[in-house]
This record gives structure tokens, sequence and C-alpha cells, in this order.
């Protein structure tokens, strides 16, 4: 339902001309259509498994990860070792570990970096909204046969539409938006920065508003991931 409501919004605002495109325009549309939908499919079964904070954190290594490969600085060498180590200790092993869950939020990791990488080429290539728009369209289109098999086995309700439409909006069409134009006066290694905050954002709401209780080692896991982050900003900034 993000994916449908998220193209049915973005195809009104971005109104992009299809046969417009030329291929240079149009192979990373497509390749951001698949990241899209990947991404999601991804994070939401990772979150399905391993919880809310835990997934998220191995999520924002992809951001991270673009952050601290751009530069060669010795302090960025050490945030990656202070990253590897909270990494080490979300994915240490243990009898409860599932390492299904970890290896779709490190694939999920993988999607969002890309999708950083991707978004701000299609902002460059394509005017408007018109490359998120029909990125959008083409994930919408992947996922169109699983929604089908969804709707048809367990009919959705009123409630059940009226959320996936709040999520579609919130969580998707007005983030897309958001980022595309941000990316194209933000560098990439300065917007993965700025999404420090996500871990630990997303490990309280899952404590607060879905019960998920972690551990202290998870805490640290966390806390490693957004200290490397922060401080390759501080240090950035000197």
């Amino acid at each position: 339902m993000r994916q449908y409501v998220a193209a049915v919004v973005l195809f009104a605002v971005g109104r992009p001309r299809l046969r417009e495109f030329t291929w240079r325009q149009s192979w990373p549309v497509l390749l951001l259509a698949v990241v899209f939908g990947t991404m999601n499919l991804s994070l939401y079964t990772a979150i399905d498994r391993i919880g809310l904070g835990l997934a998220v954190t191995l999520e924002f290594l992809g951001p991270l990860s673009i952050a601290l490969a751009a530069t060669r600085r010795r302090v960025d060498a050490c945030c990656a070792l202070i990253a590897l180590a909270g990494v080490v200790t979300l994915m240490r092993p243990r009898p409860s570990a599932d390492y299904l869950g970890m290896a779709l939020g490190l694939l999920a990791a993988g999607c969002w970096a890309s999708y950083i990488l991707l978004n701000r080429t299609v902002g460059r290539r394509l005017p408007g909204a018109q490359g998120s728009a029909t990125a959008a369209g083409v994930s919408a289109l992947m996922f169109l046969p699983v929604g089908i098999v969804v709707a048809v086995r367990h009919p959705p309700t009123l409630t059940a539409v009226a959320c996936a439409v709040a999520a579609g909006v919130l969580s998707s069409a007005v983030p897309y938006l958001a980022d595309l134009f941000t990316l194209r006066r933000v560098p990439a290694p300065a917007f993965g920065l700025f999404m420090s905050v996500n871990p630990v954002l997303a490990a309280v709401v899952g404590w607060i508003g879905l019960g998920e209780r972690l551990g202290w080692a998870e805490w640290a896991g966390i806390g490693a991931v957004v200290v490397a982050n922060a401080l390759s900003i501080l240090t950035a900034r000197d």
C-alpha cells in the first residue's frame, strides 16, 4: 500500500512525461524502482523478525557507509571501527539470534545507500519530481500481483486502508519528494550524516509504541553506530 499510495501522489505531483525520457534518464529510474521495492520489503520483513530498533540500525549502515567512504581522514577510519563494533555487538552469536532478519536489515542498508546515490542521479537528469514519480509507479506495478493476492486472502478493513494511505503519504510520498529536492543541494555524504537520529528514534518508538524491549548490549550497539555518525559530523565541521 505504501508503494501504491506513493505512486498516485507522486504521479499527481510530478506528472512525468514518459515518452520524452531518454535511456540516460530511464536506466537510473528503473534501478531506483527496484531499490524502492526491495528496500521496503526487506526492511518490513526485518522489523517483523528482529524488531524496529535493530532493523533500522542495520539499515542505517547504508547512508553511514556512504558518508565514511567519501573521505580519507583518520577520524573517519576510527568512526568506521566504532560503527563496526556496534554492528558486531548487535549481530553477536546467541541462541535467540535471527540471522535471516539481520541479513534482511543489511540488505535494506545496501538499498538505502543505493537509494541515496540513485536519487541524486535522477534528480540531476530529470526536472521536478518526474524521476521519483516514475520510479514509484514502476515499483507499485512490481507489487501489484502481491497486492491482489493479499487483498483476496485478507480483505482489508476501512481502518487498515486509512492507516495504509497515511503510511503511504507520510512514509513514502513526502520523504521521497523531500529527499529528491534535498539531494540536489546537499552532498550525498552530508545527507547520510543527517540521518543519524534514525536508529535511536526507531528504538524509542519500538519501545514505547510496540513494547519491544532491548537489552544493554543492543542499546550499546545502537549507541555505537550513532556515536560514530555524530563524531564524523562534529569533526567534519571543524
